[in-house]
């Protein structure tokens, strides 16, 4: 995807919950979608560990993004199941990344599983969603 459509999509992400996150779109297309966020002390829990939901948020983020990068013109999305494993903790003052593939992309939903990683590239969750497609 080229870099305007990215630089469109982030102008949309920052003015909502993505951008309070801090959610930094690195790269998207129709097949995949990656995307970086530091962990500040704002989205961690007890012991300086990155927030469960915050994770959960970041996936999120990412399969809809990919989900809007496929959506039929007029269409909109809305995810209907998602399913997040946690393996590793990410600490404060570091950055994870995300990388969200297609694993599914129909008519009537499509299917994302995002890996999210700590610099070191250990594995910190694994998160699978279905958006909805809802037609115009």
């Amino acid at each position: 995807m080229n870099d305007d459509r990215v630089a469109q999509i982030q102008a949309v992400l920052d003015s909502l919950l993505p951008g309070l996150l801090g959610v930094r779109l690195v790269s998207a297309d129709a097949e995949r979608v990656v995307a970086e966020l530091d962990v500040k002390p704002q989205l961690c829990t007890t012991g300086g560990v990155l927030h469960g939901g915050a994770y959960m948020a970041f996936a999120d983020t990412l399969g809809a993004v990919g989900t809007i990068l496929n959506l039929p013109a007029g269409s909109r999305t809305t995810p209907t199941d998602s399913s997040t494993k946690f393996m590793a903790a990410a600490k404060v003052d570091t950055t994870v990344t995300g990388e969200s593939v297609a694993l599914h992309r129909g008519r009537t939903t499509m299917v994302w599983q995002t890996s999210i990683r700590r610099a070191d590239g250990k594995l910190c969750a694994f998160v699978t969603q279905t958006q909805l497609v809802i037609p115009a």
